[in-house]
């Protein structure tokens, strides 16, 4: 893992970067609690862009330039540790490595439950399986002063409390959020993914290359499903798996969001999945933004050095039907993960 993505003390601290903006729940009952669950939301999304892609094909230089580029000695991960996690009513909640850029939780039951991460005014909720399936959340608010909670559903929209715990949290980096597994870009170190993202990497002379080489094999080898699209259209808690995307060769745009996402921080890419809102007609989507050391400038992309810079597999890949694709030309940012 490069120094940089490691070094404490970062001067630009992990932030939504006046783009992205949560709703703070005012109160649990509110009617409007479950919108805050953007899973909900994102099947109905399709194509955005990056705002610099353009001629898509077309043949022009094609440049990378950086220092260079070795492949981590080992790829982040997101353990959760029960021995020192906050336990009540069978859920747990592991604040151990908020460091790290996470926190980690579980719970067992058969009502459907929500993983609450609040810090100021500002709270991103979660699903969290119900099944004690280990869940690691972003800690995507920068440094300072955390609660969380585990809530379980009583009625209609309704949560109470079961779990909760506390954190000051002072990130090793403004990177550390984006360089791990999460609920949305979920994976291991034996992971698929991973595997195909270091075989991709293998010849990179810097991050330029890299983030080329995971752009151009995730959008030559992953097509839109419109099915999948219109199916998912109204249904609630759709949560993206990357090794399944890069298996059927085909997904929605959380779903190219989220296999990029776990290939470049597998490969020590500080990646965002951002989701948000596309021209022309305001349909809810999900993209990528990286940030590298380096460049990659072409006709499909340009990428400069030590800035986050939006990149939209899903535009990119050139599918999908005009139902679910927009212009690639105005974003609006509304989370980051």
């Amino acid at each position: 893992m490069r120094a940089r993505a490691l070094a404490a003390g970062s001067s630009r601290m992990s932030r939504l970067a006046g783009s992205a903006q949560p709703t703070a729940l005012a109160r649990l009952a509110a009617a409007g609690f479950l919108a805050l669950v953007l899973v909900m939301s994102l099947a109905a999304c399709g194509g955005g862009g990056s705002a610099t892609v353009s001629g898509i094909g077309a043949t022009s230089a094609d440049e990378t330039d950086g220092p260079a580029y070795t492949l981590p000695d080992q790829v982040l991960l997101a353990p959760m540790d029960d021995a020192t996690a906050t336990v009540a009513n069978d859920s747990a909640i592991d604040t151990s490595h908020v460091a790290d850029g996470y926190v980690s939780a579980h719970a067992t039951s058969d009502i459907r439950l929500k993983f609450l991460v609040t810090s100021g005014d500002q709270t991103y909720a979660y699903d969290i399986p119900g099944d004690g399936t280990p869940t690691s959340f972003p800690l995507n608010m920068g440094d300072g002063a955390y609660t969380f909670r585990v809530m379980r559903n009583t009625s209609g929209n309704n949560y109470v409390e079961i779990n909760s715990a506390a954190a000051d949290v002072a990130l090793s980096s403004e990177f550390a959020p984006y360089l791990r597994p999460n609920v949305f870009c979920n994976y291991t170190g034996d992971s698929a993914c991973v595997a195909k993202a270091a075989e991709l990497a293998a010849g990179a002379q810097n991050e330029g290359d890299v983030v080329r080489a995971v752009f151009d094999y995730v959008t030559e080898n992953v097509t839109y499903d419109n099915d999948k699209a219109a199916e998912l259209a109204n249904a609630e808690g759709y949560i993206p798996d990357p090794d399944e995307t890069l298996a059927s060769g085909s997904g929605i745009c959380f779903d190219y969001a989220s296999l990029g996402a776990a290939m470049l921080r597998s490969l020590g890419i500080p990646t965002r999945i951002v989701t948000g809102y596309v021209s022309p007609s305001n349909i809810y989507h999900a993209w990528i933004m990286v940030y590298i050391d380096g460049s990659w400038h072409s006709a499909r992309l340009s990428v400069d050095p030590d800035t986050w810079t939006r990149v939209d597999l899903t535009f990119a890949a050139g599918s999908g039907s005009t139902d679910y694709v927009g212009d690639g030309k105005e974003y609006t940012d509304r989370f980051i993960y």
